[in-house]
């Protein structure tokens, strides 16, 4: 396919899938636009400042800055994300929703609707935590309310707006799975993070042209940028061949066979489910803290769990290493692929088929997932050493005496945030590849597709 773009446009179907795609994602950004009633936007504003290096602003970058302009769409796909979270670790543990997901479509239909009433429940929950929230945080908003009128008319009417609109975010995600192209919830959050990219680039030549940021810094995180993204690639399309054979086999007159193909083991076959997972089970310790005073112990306790403390980093890390395998363990079943194997007659030299070809599956899928969840650990964790600025070795450990001999132009702008962290890049990266690779594979289809139609009415003809 020489222009994929023309061809992609061609193709009837395929150019509906992606105009309702990108149709979808303009209603959801036209959403964003519309602030949840009683809420005080100058003292809001003032609070979302103070909060962009804290988990406050990890949350606003998930639901597309929606949460610190207490939209409709403020809590995001977070309760979605978290249904789905629970309902998979029931599935492993729970015989009832054991059998119901091996009951192919009918199961995954039934287990999508408890997905969706646990949504309802999650978004009732964390909204009505929202109002209090807001009755309560005058302080971070420099002495200001931040509700015009408090009280359960407020909370009530809080509630309503945004599990309405969580719901509805929830439907436009199922919609652009079924009837557009690519997940739908990765592309609402792809869009949501995407379309602060310009403000963001803008403020940055804003901030060089008034010395804020020294030119080289720019290239410095110019440079770090790339190179992220070209390890985020190089490692998403990185994956281990396991040779198979297949036996010859004669069925009448014809013959079976006697071919040999690979089984491509993906180093990240989670992709960035385990980052976002991992960021999703955190943000209850965060809710958590918001339940009590601060000076208390359990406080202090659930502070230390705050964003960016090193015991958040700690659980982050091992988070996301115990859901990259937990997850690749759903999708991917030793076992079943070695049944299927034996029942075709192939099998993996020098391997015996049935248990030893499984065993011999799962170690390699074992070792190569340990080095995709380091992999995202470590892209996940890059902001937070990032997010004031490059405030790196050696000036903490040399002294100020390198620090003073810096030029000034260098030394500007240290606390500048990092708005590109490394989870938003994983997550950007990531969906941008596999819609491309979605598109690609319905265009080689429908290309073969219409070379097999060809070669039917030539066949008929001859």
């Amino acid at each position: 396919m020489e222009n994929p773009i023309k061809n992609l446009f061609a193709i009837t179907d395929l150019r509906n899938r992606v105009l309702f795609t990108l149709a979808l994602l303009g209603v959801y950004r036209i959403g964003s636009r519309i602030p949840t009633p009683g809420i005080n936007q100058e003292a809001l504003n003032i609070m979302a400042d103070q909060a962009a290096g804290t988990m406050f602003g990890l949350y606003n970058m998930f639901s597309g800055g929606n949460l610190a302009n207490m939209t409709i769409f403020a809590l995001g796909v977070m309760p979605y994300i978290s249904a789905s979270i629970i309902l998979q670790l029931l599935t492993v543990v729970w015989p009832y929703l054991e059998r119901i997901s091996k009951e192919g479509e009918l199961g995954r239909r039934k287990i999508t609707q408890y997905t969706r009433y646990l949504t309802l429940l999650l978004a009732i929950v964390q909204s009505f935590g929202i109002a209090i929230w807001l009755e309560r945080s005058t302080d971070m908003a420099g002495g200001l309310p931040l509700v015009f009128s408090g009280g359960w008319p407020f909370r009530l009417m809080t509630v309503l707006t945004m599990t309405t609109g969580t719901m509805f975010i929830m439907w436009l995600g199922e919609q652009i799975t079924e009837r557009g192209i690519g997940n739908g919830m990765s592309l609402i959050i792809f869009a949501g993070i995407v379309v602060n990219l310009p403000s963001a680039i803008l403020l940055t030549f804003d901030q060089m042209s008034t010395g804020q940021i020294g030119p080289i810094r720019v290239l410095f995180l110019l440079a770090m940028s790339i190179a992220v993204i070209a390890a985020i690639v190089l490692v998403e399309r990185g994956h281990r061949r396991i040779t198979v054979q297949y036996a010859k086999r004669v069925v009448g007159r014809r013959q079976y066979g006697g071919t040999s193909t690979h089984i491509p083991l993906k180093v990240n076959t989670g992709g960035v489910i385990p980052v976002i997972f991992a960021s999703s089970i955190l943000s209850f310790f965060t809710m958590g803290a918001t339940l009590f005073e601060p000076g208390t112990v359990l406080r202090d306790a659930f502070d230390q769990v705050a964003y960016g403390m090193p015991l958040y980093n700690l659980l982050t890390v091992v988070g996301i290493i115990f859901f990259a395998y937990f997850y690749t363990a759903i999708i991917f079943n030793p076992d079943d692929v070695a049944e299927n194997m034996r029942k075709y007659g192939g099998f993996i030299p020098g391997i015996r088929p049935g248990k030893r070809t499984a065993e011999y599956i799962d170690t390699i899928l074992s070792r190569i997932t340990l080095v995709g969840a380091v992999y995202l650990a470590m892209v996940a964790l890059l902001p937070d050493f990032l997010i004031g600025g490059f405030r790196v070795a050696p000036i903490p450990f040399v002294g100020e005496q390198l620090d003073a001999a810096l030029p000034a132009w260098f030394t500007q702008g240290l606390n500048v945030p990092f708005y590109f962290g490394g989870t938003s890049l994983l997550i950007v990266v990531g969906v941008a590849m596999d819609t491309v690779q979605q598109i690609e594979s319905q265009l080689i289809m429908r290309h073969y597709d219409g070379f097999m139609k060809k070669t039917r009415i030539r066949g008929r003809r001859g």
